[in-house]
């Protein structure tokens, strides 16, 4: 039984890290007032990229810095059009969803079913990972895992105490009143949604390079959307993005383990959906706190000089 309880909380954490990853650079993204709804897309192209690069070179450093530029390059053409073409924000993400899983399909045809040569290695924590039960489940982990929860200190404290940080909030606010104090507007909102897209690529490397390990068209298998559902529920705070991030991972695991119950995989694979939906409405609900905690400008493109 305590074996049992190891593996699930060890498996829980390896499935929450891709979302982690996403839900932290959405909230960068977001709170600069950058509504990119093109995450599904970009962890598409960042889980073939990464692949594809690893299973030619045998590097998998070189994969996951091709995968995070992969997914900066597509955050650009969304901020291209977001922030420099001032079009519809909602349109644009949607866009890029479809543009991400088509080329990612297309690029990574030919590896289907192809193993990968090399393998990411839990990375054990020195006298932490001795620990018995603890060390096992929190530091004897995937790399991934341990940059993730990282980031999501840096970004709470960054986005919360730090001058950038206020920075990248008052965009999100009032970015006339930014613009008045001298803040170059579209400059900060252009490295806000690189920031998401290089982190949805990365979230998109840990899917093909280390969860699965493989490549399959539409792997990522709606995650992009439930990191849009994280983000409003963690109110666009790092620190709750665990909190999400780690609950939805643990839906995953729960589907495989209820599989020997007898019920029926098609309704397995609706769990993690059908909370997101609950999450969803649950925010509605809470519309007051979301409402005080969401950017006031989100999705709103800014017209510079007419604030």
């Amino acid at each position: 039984m305590d074996s049992l309880i190891v593996a699930v909380v060890h498996r829980t954490l390896v499935a929450g890290t891709p979302l982690l990853l996403g839900t932290l650079g959405e909230i960068v993204t977001e709170r600069a007032g950058i509504l990119n709804l093109g995450v599904e897309g970009m962890m598409a192209v960042g889980a073939v990229s990464a692949f594809t690069t690893t299973f030619v070179t045998g590097s998998i450093l070189l994969g996951v810095l091709v995968a995070i530029a992969a997914g900066t390059f597509l955050s650009l053409i969304h901020a291209f059009v977001s922030v420099t073409l001032k079009a519809n924000q909602v349109v644009s993400g949607l866009a890029l969803v479809m543009f991400g899983l088509g080329l990612s399909g297309l690029w990574g045809k030919s590896f289907i079913g192809t193993p990968l040569p090399t393998r990411v290695h839990d990375l054990k924590i020195p006298l932490l990972g001795n620990v018995p039960y603890i060390g096992k489940m929190f530091f004897h982990q995937d790399p991934f895992l341990y940059v993730a929860v990282i980031l999501g200190v840096v970004f709470w404290f960054g986005l919360a105490h730090t001058r950038c940080g206020i920075v990248i909030r008052s965009v999100g606010e009032s970015p006339a009143a930014s613009e008045s104090q001298g803040i170059n507007v579209s400059l900060v909102q252009y490295l806000s949604t690189m920031i998401g897209g290089a982190l949805a690529g990365l979230a998109g490397a840990h899917l093909s390079l280390s969860y699965s390990r493989a490549w399959a068209e539409g792997m990522t298998g709606g995650r992009g959307w439930i990191v849009i559902a994280l983000t409003i529920f963690a109110l666009w705070n790092p620190l709750r993005a665990y909190l999400g991030a780690f609950l939805f991972g643990g839906i995953f695991v729960l589907q495989y383990l209820l599989q020997p119950l007898g019920i029926p995989p098609n309704i397995l694979g609706m769990l993690p959906y059908l909370i997101t939906l609950m999450v969803l409405v649950i925010a509605v609900i809470g519309k007051d706190a979301r409402r005080h905690a969401a950017p006031a400008m989100l999705g709103e493109p800014y017209l510079g000089g007419e604030g």
